[in-house]
């Protein structure tokens, strides 16, 4: 089955691949397409109203059933914070090294135990005759003191989990127990009910 991602996220554009790898799913972006789609408003108060806002403008934009994602780093400490801001925390979206400066900043000072935190990847489902469905995945850790390693994206330098700091781990580890891939193996066993 052919399914169109609705992101402009070229990392996560990656991790989907390599996570649905050998699935029977065929994925296509924006990179397939004649021209660039317009950024979708993320307007909604959560990943999943985030994720299915981006996965209707994909179906729409391409007449394929589409599928979105959007997820976060949430820190107990600061009330779940970053959370749906996650790419925009310091100001410009996508800003990585900001974000994470900008993270440590409002941690400094914080003892380990009380750095507890959750990545959320929530994915949203939506087929051009309107059904729609969403499924959520999550990793526990904590927010180191300072950023390491130079794997993965966002705060995968600062989030460790007990397989290891994000930013440190193979990418083939992070595919096999991060947020995402707890999601997409939901998404799995609930795409069986649509095709």
């Amino acid at each position: 089955m052919k399914f169109f991602v609705a992101t402009k996220n070229a990392h996560k554009l990656a991790e989907f691949g390599k996570i649905f790898e050998g699935s029977g799913i065929s994925l296509f972006s924006e990179k397939d397409l004649a021209k660039p789609l317009p950024e979708a408003e993320e307007t909604g108060s959560t990943f999943r109203e985030n994720a299915l806002i981006k996965a209707r403008e994909g179906c729409k934009a391409t007449g394929m059933p589409s599928i979105a994602d959007d997820s976060g780093l949430c820190v107990d400490y600061l009330g779940g914070a970053p959370g749906i801001y996650s790419a925009r925390y310091a100001g410009e979206h996508g800003d990585d090294n900001a974000n994470n400066q900008k993270l440590l900043k409002e941690l400094d000072g914080v003892a380990i135990n009380k750095r507890t935190a959750r990545f959320i990847s929530a994915i949203a489902c939506v087929f051009p005759d309107g059904r729609e469905f969403t499924v959520e995945g999550a990793v526990e850790g904590v927010i180191d003191t300072k950023p390491n390693g130079n794997g993965g994206f966002g705060y995968d330098p600062l989030f460790i989990t007990e397989y290891g700091c994000f930013g440190v781990v193979p990418p083939e580890v992070k595919n096999a127990v991060s947020h995402r891939a707890n999601a997409i193996k939901k998404f799995k066993e609930e795409i069986k009910k649509y095709i």
